[in-house]
């Protein structure tokens, strides 16, 4: 999709499943299973919708899916969807190869969120993508490296040590531009230093967002559906109330990452003043 000199291109790495009482957290479950059906162990369908936003010889990519690191319960307590295709090879159908990524941009460092940055090789994990600069937020990578026992199990280190180690690592603090018409800004609710991604195409109407964990599907639109997994359950409720807004004023075109249905869409308000996503057909 082409959204002005911006030029979008989504890529999945691998659907999976997490507990639909977490994703929803204080919302009753004969709500949010209206939207996402559960099933038998209580999970939601999920996926890892990533971000290819080509502008002229650079091609940055928003965050990098669960990776192949992981062994056989881990892939069976989140429903990792089998033979699926995954980031590498969605980027090269894609018509681009791993060494054309100059940016990966990680919006915080979960395990859905970083596990291609890096990938096993020869015996060792290296860098997935040789030639980019990793941007990452300074807080929730010491956030990341001294964990507290909440969350814990979501941080996997040699999803972004290796990055460190081969000098590719690009720390930033509030907010950064690797580049131009690219704005990742830190968003704290999810945890302190989660980020969304703004997107300019540089033209009134051309403008969109990577909500990341702050929206992790389209049915957390409503203000009071935060998930259980939120740190600072009062931080995210409180940036949903300025951003969301913002967004169905000036028509962003929205991008919902752990959406399984509908990735793409706009933020509508009805007559009663209740936000709500709309899907949006992309080629």
């Amino acid at each position: 999709m082409q959204l002005g000199h911006l030029k979008l291109t989504l890529v999945n790495d691998c659907a999976f499943r997490l507990d639909g009482g977490a994703m929803f957290g204080v919302v009753p479950k004969p709500l949010w299973q209206r939207h996402k059906p559960a099933d038998d162990r209580n999970r939601i369908a999920m996926q890892t919708h990533c971000l290819l936003v080509e502008r002229g010889s650079e091609l940055l990519l928003i965050d990098t899916g669960i990776g192949d690191k992981n062994d056989a319960k881990f892939r069976d307590i989140f429903g990792l969807e089998e033979g699926a295709r995954r980031l590498p090879r969605a980027i090269e159908d894609a018509g681009y190869q791993l060494g054309d990524v100059t940016h990966v941009v990680l919006t915080h460092l979960h395990f859905d969120h970083c596990g291609w940055n890096t990938r096993e090789q020869d015996g060792r994990i290296v860098p997935t993508f040789p030639n980019a600069r990793y941007w990452m937020s300074r807080g929730e990578v010491e956030h990341a490296r001294r964990p507290n026992a909440r969350d814990r199990a979501s941080y996997q280190p040699d999803n972004w040590e290796p990055v460190f180690e081969s000098g590719q690592a690009e720390l930033f603090e509030g907010k950064a531009t690797p580049m131009e018409g690219v704005e990742v800004i830190e968003v704290p609710g999810h945890n302190a230093n989660m980020c969304i991604v703004r997107l300019d195409g540089g033209s009134k109407g051309t403008q969109g967002v990577f909500w990341a964990d702050l929206i992790p599907t389209a049915a957390h639109v409503p203000f009071p559906w935060v998930m259980g997994y939120d740190l600072y359950p009062l931080q995210t409720l409180e940036n949903k109330e300025l951003w969301i807004p913002r967004a169905e004023e000036e028509q962003w075109l929205c991008i919902f990452e752990h959406e399984s249905d509908r990735p793409w869409g706009r933020i509508v308000r009805d007559a009663k003043g209740r936000y709500a996503a709309e899907p949006v057909e992309v080629d």
